[in-house]
């Protein structure tokens, strides 16, 4: 498990907070799954986050409750759309940690409301560096 990722390893629900393009965070709680050290959600392709996504892959989150209360520090991230088979290793992950709502019930609800399921990944995003610690 990635150590930045530590503290968010034991939740089910993250509160993702994504951004406009004028910058203006939106915070979301999501599903998450983690699986050999990689941290995994799904959107469907008309959610909002998904094109705020498309033009700041950068993000933020913190394990939260499923209605969305933070219950740890933010972390830091860039969110990677995956396709083919990582998307089929996000899917899987996310079947596993919640069997009956990632596992049956949002795929069943894509499928009949013809959604495009979107899987990302989540990576860490470097500190950035002050202007006094520059060379």
């Amino acid at each position: 498990m990635n150590n930045d990722f530590a503290s968010a390893k034991g939740a089910k629900t993250i509160l993702l907070t994504t951004y406009k393009r004028d910058g203006t965070g939106v915070p979301t709680p999501v599903s998450i799954a983690f699986d050999d050290g990689r941290a995994f959600f799904r959107s469907y392709h008309k959610a909002w986050k998904t094109k705020r996504l498309r033009n700041n892959p950068r993000v933020e989150f913190a394990p939260a409750t499923l209605r969305g209360k933070p219950l740890g520090p933010p972390i830091q991230a860039r969110a990677t759309l995956l396709d083919g088979g990582q998307a089929r290793v996000a899917a899987k992950a996310l079947a596993r940690r919640s069997r009956v709502l990632q596992g049956f019930l949002v795929p069943v609800a894509h499928r009949l409301l013809r959604y495009q399921t979107m899987h990302y990944e989540l990576s860490p995003e470097p500190a950035p560096v002050s202007s006094a610690e520059q060379p």
